[in-house]
């Protein structure tokens, strides 16, 4: 029987899931085994899953899981040299040059586990079959406008720190009421750009600047097919970054606006890729988080850049019930892992394993 452990997640600030107990009851439902682990942490109360009637471990037990379960999680594993024997299937960031990749990947090599990495999960097209997109487009923006406010206030770079929302409603409501609390003291309202509007991201980040009554120029790879420069991303109050840095994307913002004339004050940077070569914002080189959500790249007039690469943990329910609905079609295949995009998935870690 196909057994599935859901971990808990150790890193700070992250409230996610991937699976939901409706999900671990579909689970059970086509003949699986679920395990959950107890979290100080988790959106989703420990009670919901222990209605289902699946098994509930300690926090962080999953090390001493039977050697054959499948070990789910989202975010990254614990720092440790210790070997995996699990198949786990997380975002293992391990792929793209990141510098603890190789360390990760040699702990699967030493431990005979396998890495079924979430990001590389994609069907027959290659298109993932799941992603957080929508809801990292929705926090990105909201929070780009939290640092707006904090400049009008004279506050900054702000906010100092970024706290989880229990929900959608809530994050509108005080980012309105703030809003309205600078619109008081005179202050015009700021318009954004969003780059790569068309995807599940850019809709996201739209969707939340809308919402709360911006202008929004929406752009997608018609208007940056010539390669730039462009001057309308400076002639912005905030700029939404939503496309992922890779060859050919061109570069939005140079280092040469930090001295030249614009209007542009905050970049949110949702796709947050700093180290890429081909980071289409080179004026910063570090991620944010939500305790230090901002970095000042110029002072007068400021600049300020937010790159949180979790954003959507700021809004943990929606994002783990919408990212859990979309990934649960392919969960329920797990019982014939080494096909379909379990089997893809599997390729791509041996191929990176081997070359250690």
């Amino acid at each position: 029987m196909t057994h599935i452990w859901v971990r808990a997640e150790q890193r700070e600030n992250e409230q996610r899931v991937g699976i939901t107990p409706e999900g671990v009851r579909a689970l059970m439902a086509a003949g699986m085994s679920v395990t959950v682990e107890e979290s100080s942490c988790r959106a989703i109360p420990i009670e919901d899953y222990r209605k289902t009637g699946c098994e509930i471990a300690a926090e962080g037990s999953w090390p001493d899981a039977p050697t054959d379960a499948i070990i789910f999680g989202l975010k990254e594993l614990p720092e440790s040299d210790s070997p995996l024997p699990h198949r786990h299937i997380m975002f293992g960031h391990a792929y793209k040059g990141q510098a603890d990749g190789p360390a990760l990947l040699r702990r699967f090599k030493a431990g005979g586990g396998t890495l079924y990495d979430l990001e590389y999960l994609t069907d027959e097209s290659g298109r993932r079959i799941a992603a957080f997109g929508y809801w990292a487009g929705f926090a990105g923006a909201a929070i780009g406008l939290m640092v707006w406010i904090a400049e009008k206030r004279g506050a900054g770079p702000g906010p100092e720190r970024v706290s989880v929302y229990p929900g959608r409603e809530a994050l509108v409501s005080e980012l309105q009421k703030n809003l309205a609390a600078i619109m008081k003291t005179g202050a015009v309202k700021p318009n954004a750009i969003v780059i790569g509007a068309l995807g599940r991201v850019g809709t996201g980040a739209s969707d939340c600047l809308e919402a709360l009554g911006l202008d929004v120029l929406k752009w997608d790879m018609a208007e940056t097919a010539h390669g730039g420069p462009f001057p309308e991303i400076l002639n912005r109050d905030i700029f939404v970054n939503c496309i992922l840095a890779r060859d050919g994307v061109p570069v939005f913002v140079p280092k040469s606006a930090l001295q030249g004339e614009r209007r542009l004050s905050v970049i949110a940077d949702v796709s947050c890729d700093p180290s890429s070569p081909f980071n289409p914002i080179p004026i910063y080189d570090h991620a944010t988080s939500f305790d230090h959500p901002v970095i000042r790249v110029a002072k007068a007039p400021p600049l300020d850049v937010m790159a949180i690469d979790n954003l959507p943990s700021l809004l943990p329910v929606e994002s783990s019930e919408d990212y859990a609905a979309q990934l649960l079609p392919s969960l329920k295949t797990l019982d014939r892992i080494e096909r379909g995009v379990w089997a893809r998935a599997g390729e791509i870690f041996e191929t990176h394993a081997a070359k250690l």
